[in-house]
């Protein structure tokens, strides 16, 4: 796929909106892009924000402003939308895990097949890419595990649960998926490049950032146009 001078929405979360980074013009992974192809770019990241609608409200309400509800709100003159959630659903979200066949946002697993299903019929002529969630430390816990947080429900899953469902789902809609899971070279759960490369274990820092465009970079390239 050719980049540039293209226009390209990034709907995301706290790493989509800058967590972690110093110096979010020049470092964050979309300025990355933008900054070496010429990019026109929007960026709907807003932090703590979730695939799936929730049981009960947050918090912080804004939290509670769900990827198929902003998706709405997209440039529609946009050439690619990329989309990079999925982590907060993991970490703290309390709708349930949902079932295969699901496809409405009250589960996680109907949130996928609604957010993919309802971007394609918005916007026809866009290209989109999903990016599943990298490896992550937080909570007291790790990506291996169910997370530790008290809204989980009963049928949560270790973190690979939520990436499978993104990547089979993006298969059966023909959306090309991005595997960070698999293929970021992140692993927080190694104390050295937690340190080097995310601010807390779960957001990068700039050099993880570095590491995250080049990869989306190399991604985007490789898909026809």
């Amino acid at each position: 796929m050719e980049l540039h001078y293209k226009k390209v929405n990034f709907l995301g979360d706290s790493i989509t909106e800058g967590s972690g980074v110093s110096d979010i013009a020049n470092c964050r992974y979309d300025n990355r892009l933008k900054a070496k192809y010429s990019l026109t770019t929007n960026n709907y990241g807003i932090g703590g924000t979730r695939l799936a609608h929730q049981m009960t409200c947050s918090e912080n309400p804004r939290w509670d402003l769900c990827f198929s509800g902003r998706a709405y709100n997209l440039d529609p003159t946009a050439d690619i939308t990329i989309v990079y959630g999925g982590v907060n659903d993991y970490l703290h979200g309390n709708a349930p895990f949902g079932e295969e066949g699901d496809t409405t946002p009250a589960t996680f697993v109907g949130a996928v097949h609604f957010l993919m299903n309802l971007l394609k019929t918005m916007y026809p002529t866009q290209k989109f890419v999903f990016m599943t969630p990298a490896r992550c430390v937080f909570y007291g816990g790790d990506f291996t595990a169910v997370s530790k947080h008290p809204n989980k429900r009963a049928d949560a899953r270790p973190l690979a649960d939520y990436v499978r469902v993104i990547v089979e789902t993006g298969k059966k809609m023909g959306i090309p998926v991005l595997n960070l899971y698999e293929n970021l070279d992140i692993n927080p759960m190694i104390e050295e490049e937690r340190v080097a490369l995310t601010a807390d274990g779960l957001h990068f820092n700039d050099e993880g950032h570095a590491r995250l465009a080049s990869l989306l970079e190399a991604f985007l390239l490789s898909l026809p146009e």
